[in-house]
Order: C-alpha cells, then structure tokens, then sequence
C-alpha cells in the first residue's frame, strides 16, 4: 500500500499490487487492473520510488 494525494488535495492509500499503468500527460495518471483511473499530483518518479519501497519492506 503507498500513500498518494489527488489533485483535490485528498490522500489515499492505494494497493499497488493492483496498479496496471502509470502515465503522465501531463499530470501523473494511475490506472488501475479494476479500470479506475485516479489523477495524482505526485510524479511518476516518486510513485515508481514509493512502489519499490513498499516492495523492498
């Protein structure tokens, strides 16, 4: 699980196990395998750094 921040300045705590795509056009998009797509203000950088992390725990 990593913490994110949507653009309405909302967190959430998201699954990354269920993380099918991340882009940026030009804000960091996530999409997830259930469809959902969530617009997040952080880079993808720093998700990709988060994700790894959480893995590496």
């Amino acid at each position: 699980m990593i913490a994110i921040t949507k653009l309405n300045d909302q967190e959430m705590i998201i699954n990354c196990d269920l993380i099918e795509l991340i882009e940026s056009t030009p804000d960091t998009t996530i999409t997830m395998n259930t469809g959902r797509k969530i617009i997040v203000k952080e880079s993808v950088d720093y998700v990709m750094e988060q994700i790894m992390a959480y893995k590496k725990r």
